[in-house]
Parts: C-alpha cells; structure tokens; sequence
C-alpha cells in the first residue's frame, strides 16, 4: 500500500468517523422497532398457542380422512413458504435461513418430491428467482412499516386452495423465529396438513359437541388458524429481522471505534515523522548558512 500522508490519513479517519455515526444510529432505530416488534410478538403468542391447541383437540376427535385439510398423502409435490427480511445489514439473517432452505429442498429431492416456492421478503426473493427453483408467488416489501396481515391471509388461501385441489401434497414454513428476547434461529414447521404430534394424540382430549355442521366448523377453525399462524411467523422473523440488525450494527459501530484508534496512531506517527524531517531541513539549512 503507498504511505499515506497526514491529509491523507485524516480524511479517511473522518470518513471512518462518518460510517460510525450511520451504524450507530441504525443500531438505535432497530433497538427502538425491536421493543415494538416484541410486544406485538408477545401479545400474539398466547392466542396463537390456545388455537393450536383449540386445533389439535379438535382434530383428536374427527376422521382426518374426512376433512380435506388434514388428509394425508405421499409427499410427491411440496410447497416451501420461506420467510425472509426485506433489507439486508442484518449480520447472517437472511442467509442462514436461506441455506437451511436450500437444504431442505435437497432433501426432499432427493427423496424424488417436486418442490415449489412461496417468497415472502425481498430478500428470498431476490436470491431464489435467479436461480433453477419453482417460484409460486414472491412478495417484496412486507415489513416496511408494520407486518402485513393481508399477505399472510393471501398466502394461506394460496396453499390452501393447493392443497384441497391435490397440486401439492404437503406445505411446510420455514422463518426465523425468536427463542428468547437475545437469540433466534430458523424453525421449519409441516403447515398443512395440520400435525398431530404422536405423543400428544395418547393424550385424553376434551370432549366437544358440535352444534353446527361438523366439517364446516372444522373449516372456520383451520382457517384461521392457518391465517394466523402465518401472521405469526412474520411477526416473529420481523422481531429477529430488528434484533439480528441492531447486533449487526453494534458490531460494525465497535469496530469503527478499532479503525478510528488504529488510524489515529498511525496518524500519530506520521506527523511526527513529517515534523522530524521539517526540522532536519531546518537544521541542514542552518549548518549550510554558517
């Protein structure tokens, strides 16, 4: 690299100084729409958990054959719903969960199943549609301002209606998810047909009388169930999507702070070093006028 000189040096500390005031405020923007997104994460999370289990009790006493959402099929064509950010700067936010649905896709290829894709975020998007993948619908700029419910009820009627005319076999949703208010990470889920985990179908379900048509009830409740759960997992890679950005530019706002004590002690020495070579002209000057 050829050496810099003092000017030279002090511009790039004050370019330095300027990228360090842009991630700093990021870092308090994101901090700020983080509380906002968790408390709206926190609040949905006890409705969202009753309706599951409001669903699974259900399902515990009807024939799942006899209801076209909760059929069960070999999984020869899969959809995927993968949720990602809409803006980058967010560390390996977006990326992480982009692997890990490139690796389920393998996976199920492997297997000889046809996957297809529904993208919701600019991101995925943007990354799997330059690609050789099957892309069902993608959505760009879902969480500009607030988590867009009308996507996830546009999205679910989607895989729903696929779902019932037999053009796929099974639906899966893969977003990151928050585990506690510090962590997050990718969580795969089977979204239709609605699961009955093993060990909680020994479980003695309530007992349910139905007053109203069995099979249209049993359509209202997956419904909106599967609506919000949707809205939940955006709700929930929109809190991670803040928290993941907000560390990001922690990060880069404490390694600005190395670069700008680095670049002051370089620059230090750089005009000690021009000062001594003024003063030696200075000395050679005043040797040569004797």
């Amino acid at each position: 690299m050829p050496k810099l000189s003092p000017r030279d040096i002090r511009r790039k500390i004050q370019g330095i100084k300027n990228t360090r005031r842009i991630t700093n405020a990021m870092k308090v923007v994101s901090a700020a729409k983080l509380r906002r997104a968790q408390e709206l994460l926190y609040s949905s999370r006890p409705y969202s958990d009753k309706l599951y289990e409001l669903v699974r009790d259900l399902a515990g006493h009807i024939d799942r054959g006899s209801h076209p959402l909760l059929q069960e099929r070999e999984e020869r064509r899969v959809d995927l719903i993968l949720v990602t950010a809409d803006r980058g700067l967010a560390g390996a936010f977006n990326s992480n969960i982009i692997r890990e649905a490139e690796r389920f896709i393998d996976e199920k290829r492997q297997k000889g199943s046809d996957v297809s894709l529904i993208l919701i975020g600019r991101k995925g998007y943007q990354y799997f549609s330059k690609r050789d993948y099957r892309i069902i619908k993608g959505y760009e700029e879902v969480f500009r301002k607030e988590v867009n419910f009308g996507v996830a009820k546009e999205v679910s009627e989607i895989v729903r209606e696929r779902f019932t005319g037999k053009e796929t076999d099974a639906v899966y949703l893969l977003n990151n998810e928050m585990i506690t208010r510090a962590t997050y990470k990718p969580v795969l889920r089977k979204f239709l047909p609605f699961e009955l985990p093993y060990e909680e179908a020994k479980d003695t379900f309530s007992v349910y009388t139905f007053e109203v048509d069995e099979s249209e009830f049993m359509s209202h409740i997956l419904n909106l169930y599967l609506n919000y759960q949707l809205y939940r997992a955006l709700v929930e890679s929109n809190a991670a999507e803040h928290f993941a950005r907000m560390v990001a530019m922690d990060n880069a706002t404490k390694n600005a702070d190395d670069l700008i004590k680095q670049w002051t002690l370089i620059f230090n020495k750089a005009r000690q070093e021009s000062i001594t070579l003024e003063l030696m002209d200075i000395v050679g000057a005043a040797e040569a006028m004797r």
